[in-house]
């Protein structure tokens, strides 16, 4: 009985460090991803074209505020080009952020608040881990509205995007 109450203590404590060890991963795994994601928003402040795309996966989305922003990686880069080249990018530091992962740990996303030139977005997006660095695959950037203030944004936007609407209908 002994023996048998010991070699339990055992598989415990070795189900008990895997469940650490797996912890601590995840842990340094946010880390990686905080520093990516901070270093990906220095990048688009500093204006370097290069590193900032860098950080994007071959194969990855960028989606705007506006309802016509969804580009792939190679149209978001023209698209972007002339803001790197005037230094006229944007400046985006996160005031919180979130960040989740898939039960292999090779997908994380995340969801954030920025302060922006806007004043405060949502940044979300998925990373993957690609030849051992986290890449964006895809990155949203959204406008925070607030509450009391919502009637008063649809208003504004309504003649805009009441067109779009119906070009997006009859497609």
């Amino acid at each position: 009985m002994k023996k048998l109450t010991l070699l339990f203590a055992f598989i415990l404590m070795v189900l008990n460090l895997s469940t650490v060890s797996a912890q601590a991963k995840y842990e340094n795994e946010k880390t990686a991803i905080n520093t990516m994601l901070d270093g990906f928003n220095t990048a688009a402040a500093k204006a370097d074209f290069n590193t900032y795309f860098g950080y994007f996966a071959d194969e990855s989305t960028f989606i705007g505020t506006d309802a016509t922003e969804v580009w792939d990686k190679k149209e978001f880069m023209v698209w972007a080009k002339p803001y790197f080249d005037k230094k006229q990018t944007w400046n985006f530091t996160s005031l919180k952020r979130n960040i989740y992962f898939s039960k292999d740990g090779r997908l994380a996303w995340f969801d954030e608040l920025l302060d922006t030139q806007m004043k405060i977005c949502r940044g979300s997006g998925v990373v993957e881990k690609i030849n051992g660095q986290w890449k964006v695959r895809q990155y949203v950037l959204s406008m925070a509205v607030p509450n009391e203030i919502v009637d008063k944004v649809v208003t504004e936007k309504a003649p805009i995007e009441d067109i779009l609407i119906q070009k997006l209908k009859n497609k």
